[in-house]
C-alpha cells in the first residue's frame, strides 16, 4: 500500500513539476532567445528527487575545452544523475528519441543521436561530434556501448573515441581533452547496496523500462556516487586504443573505490 502511494505520488510531482519547466525549456531551444541550460538541470533533478536519488559528486568536470566525458553506463537514469549538475550534452541511441517522457528529456539535453546499425551514416554522425565538440560543448560519451549491471566495468570501445580525432582533422582542434567519469550506484535505504542489489538500480538489455522505474519508485532511497577523473589530451597521433585503455583503467578505479567504501 506505502509503495503504491509513494509512487503515485511522485508520478503527481514529475508530472506536475515538467508541465511547468518543459514549455519554458522547449521555448529556449526553439527560439534561441535564450539557453535553458538552468531549466534543463531543474527537470533532472526534479526527477531524482521523485525517484529518491542522491547525489554525491567527487571532483568536478574539467574546464579544458574541446571536452569529451567518457563514463560508464549503468541505468537510463545516468543521463539525468549526471545533466541535474553540468550542463553537457550526450551520445545516444537513435530508439531513445521515441521512448516516452525520456525521449523528451533525452532531447532537451541537445544529444546527438546515432544510429549505431547504419555505417553509411557513421561519418556524418560523427562529424556532428566533432562539431559540437570543437564548438565548446562537453559532449558525454557512454564507452561501454552499452548498460552493465554496476558491479563490473565492461570493455571501453575504442572506436567510439573517433569522435576526438575528428574534433582534430575536422574541427580543426589542436587537441580534444577526455575526462573519465565514473558512476556508481552505491546504497539503497542508506545502506550499502550488495552485489545483487545493485539489479534494482541497473537497467540491463532489453529489460522494458516502464517495469523499471515503477520499481526505482517503489523502492527510493538510492545514493549515486559521480566520480570525475584527471582529463587525458588527445591530440594528432594519440593512440585510440591505447587512450581508450588508460580512461578504462581510471574509470574502473574509480567506481571500484566508490562500490567499496560508499558515502553516506
Amino acid at each position: 500500500m506505502f509503495a503504491k502511494l509513494r509512487i503515485g505520488l511522485a508520478l503527481l510531482c514529475v508530472a506536475v513539476g515538467l508541465a511547468l519547466l518543459v514549455p519554458f525549456a522547449y521555448l529556449g531551444v526553439k527560439t534561441g532567445l535564450y539557453k535553458p541550460r538552468r531549466i534543463r538541470r531543474w527537470c533532472n533533478a526534479l526527477i531524482l528527487r521523485a525517484l529518491g536519488f542522491r547525489i554525491h559528486v567527487t571532483g568536478a568536470m574539467a574546464k579544458n575545452r574541446p571536452l569529451l566525458i567518457a563514463a560508464n553506463h549503468v541505468s537510463w537514469t545516468d543521463v539525468m544523475v549526471l545533466a541535474s549538475f553540468n550542463d553537457v550534452a550526450f551520445i545516444a541511441k537513435s530508439e531513445m528519441a521515441k521512448w516516452p517522457l525520456i525521449g523528451g528529456l533525452t532531447r532537451l539535453q541537445g544529444s546527438i543521436f546515432v544510429e549505431r546499425d547504419r555505417k553509411r551514416k557513421s561519418g556524418e554522425q560523427a562529424s556532428e561530434i566533432a562539431s559540437r565538440l570543437a564548438s565548446g560543448d562537453a559532449v558525454v560519451l557512454f564507452a561501454e556501448g552499452t548498460t552493465g549491471d554496476g558491479n563490473i566495468l565492461l570493455p571501453f570501445k575504442s572506436t567510439l573515441f573517433g569522435a576526438a580525432k575528428l574534433a582534430i582533422d575536422e574541427g580543426g582542434a589542436d587537441k580534444v581533452f577526455i575526462q573519465p567519469v565514473a558512476i556508481s550506484y552505491t546504497r539503497l535505504q542508506g545502506l550499502p547496496m550488495g552485489r545483487q542489489h545493485r539489479a534494482i538500480a541497473a537497467w540491463v538489455g532489453d529489460q522494458d523500462l516502464v517495469p523499471h522505474v515503477k520499481d526505482l519508485l517503489a523502492e527510493g532511497a538510492i545514493d549515486v556516487e559521480v566520480h570525475f577523473g584527471e582529463p587525458l589530451e588527445f591530440s594528432e597521433g594519440t593512440s585510440r586504443k591505447e587512450t581508450a585503455r588508460k580512461v578504462e583503467d581510471s574509470v574502473r578505479s574509480m567506481m571500484n573505490q566508490a562500490l567499496r567504501d560508499p558515502k553516506r
